[in-house]
Formats: structure tokens, sequence, C-alpha cells
């Protein structure tokens, strides 16, 4: 089993939900049911039982059809989507790399091994306080920069079922990482323009 997100941060968005993909016959099946509140509602639609009714545990997962056909439509063009996507990423990393390092402001890394599928472009700061201040600078700017997650064990849950030990990667990156602006219809204009507004922040600080 597979699963997708299409959240409305994701490359292809329905709002919320997502895809289950599965590749074993017996587990489509049940997959389906709970899908289908807990019926096979979708076997008597397909004329293999001759009425339907409670068979497991289930919810209504189903999406509507509007939500569905939103959905399809960006289906269809995904190989225009992902190289849109792609080329945005790739702007902003010839735009920042060259720079972004004298100002001890680093860049996503990608290792030989992985592939991009261009979700998110991030930077990560030197510290809490250097990316407070791009943040602020840059919504002053009218770009709407955010930071990511906070550390699991960090949070209201989490805390009490942590045994104490140091986790200083995943507080770094939750202290020091920004997202800057991705999305289809984001312009090389608009990619420039926050980059410009980055570079000018980070000059004048």
């Amino acid at each position: 089993m597979s699963a997708f997100s299409f959240h409305e941060t994701k490359n292809v968005i329905s709002g919320e939900g997502g895809l289950l993909a599965i590749n074993q016959p017996q587990y489509a099946n049940r997959a389906e049911i709970i899908r289908e509140k807990g019926t096979n509602r979708s076997s008597f639609f397909r004329g293999e039982v001759d009425k339907y009714g409670w068979v497991d545990i289930g919810s209504s997962f189903l999406p509507s059809d509007i939500v569905s056909a939103y959905l399809f439509a960006q289906l269809e063009t995904l190989d225009e989507i992902q190289a849109r996507r792609k080329a945005i990423w790739q702007r902003y990393w010839d735009r920042l790399a060259p720079v972004l390092p004298e100002f001890d402001v680093h860049l996503p890394f990608l290792p030989e091994f992985a592939t991009n599928n261009a979700h998110m472009f991030y930077l990560v700061c030197r510290d809490l306080a250097q990316r407070t201040k791009l943040i602020a600078a840059l919504k002053a700017q009218g770009i709407h920069a955010v930071f990511h997650y906070l550390s699991l064990h960090d949070s209201p849950y989490f805390q009490r079922k942590h045994d104490g030990r140091p986790l200083p990667n995943s507080d770094r990156f939750s202290n020091c990482l920004v997202r800057l602006p991705m999305f289809y219809e984001l312009g090389d204009s608009d990619v420039d323009y926050v980059c410009n507004s980055i570079l000018s922040h980070l000059s004048a600080s």
C-alpha cells in the first residue's frame, strides 16, 4: 500500500484527502468497503451482489463529485504541473545558491540518489532570530513565507511520551527552516521578487 496526500500544500490538491494505491486485490476490496462506510455498495452497483449492506467497519471517505472533478483535471495535466514546479524550484536555486552561504543561510540538499518532486523550496537560517526577522521582512513586502512543522517531541501530546533525550537536528530545523512560496501559478517575475526581497533583507541585516 502507498498513500498520497492531496492537501492544499501539495503538488496536486483537492483541499484535503488523498489516494491509497494498492497492488493486491484482497486489500483493494476491503479498502473499497471501508471507504464506502463499511458497505459493499460498489459491488452492488457493479452487479456483483443483488443487494448491499454493512459488511465491515468504515466511514464516509468518498470525495464529492465537484472535488473529484477538480482533482481529476489536475491529474490530467500532472506532467505540466510538475514541469512548472520544477522550473520554479530551479529558478529559486539558481538565484539564491551563489549568494546565500555568505549569510549563513543554507538551501535544500538533494543527495545524488534522490529525485526532486519540487514539493517545496526552503531555506535553513542560522538561528531562530534570523528566521523570525526574515519572515517578518518578507511579510512586509507582501510575501507569504512560513516556517515548517514543530518538533514532534515538543508537541503537547508527545511531550509526555518523549524520554527526554536531546534531538538537536529536529530542534534546529524546527527553529531555522522557512518555506518560500511554491505553487503552479507563480511566475518567474514573482520568484525574482521573492529572491530580491530575501537578498535585500539579508544584505541590510
